[in-house]
């Protein structure tokens, strides 16, 4: 079965990268470029794994992150947060709340896929 990853980020650039690359990998894909959509798109798209960018516009990474945590029906989801804040606080809150992993921009392409395989057993 396809594993379903949703890539939510509003730099287009990182959008387009991921996107090419993830799809590439055999994922199917789906993109948000602000937290609402992620949540909209979550909620029906239900991914295996979520690409969560920390601020992005209308709700941030780590409302997103708390809102799937608190949703019974989306209980699986593994959440990686992507963020320019490397500091170990930000990287601890994202932890708290729920994150499997928290990766730091600039990050390489290459090696995040290579993160998603190993967390989806693709």
């Amino acid at each position: 079965m396809v594993k379903k990853v949703l890539i939510a980020d509003d730099e287009a650039n990182i959008v387009a990268s991921l996107e090419f690359l993830m799809e590439q990998s055999g994922f199917d894909v789906r993109v948000a470029g602000n937290g609402r959509e992620a949540l909209e798109l979550a909620a029906s798209f239900r991914p295996d794994l979520m690409l969560l960018d920390v601020m992005m516009p209308e709700k941030n990474g780590y409302e997103v992150c708390q809102a799937v945590r608190a949703d019974p029906a989306l209980a699986g989801v593994k959440i990686v947060m992507l963020s320019a804040k490397g500091r170990d606080i930000e990287m601890a809150k994202g932890l708290e709340l729920g994150a499997d992993a928290y990766v730091t921009k600039p990050f390489s392409t290459r090696d995040l896929v290579a993160k998603v395989k190993e967390m989806l057993g693709a």
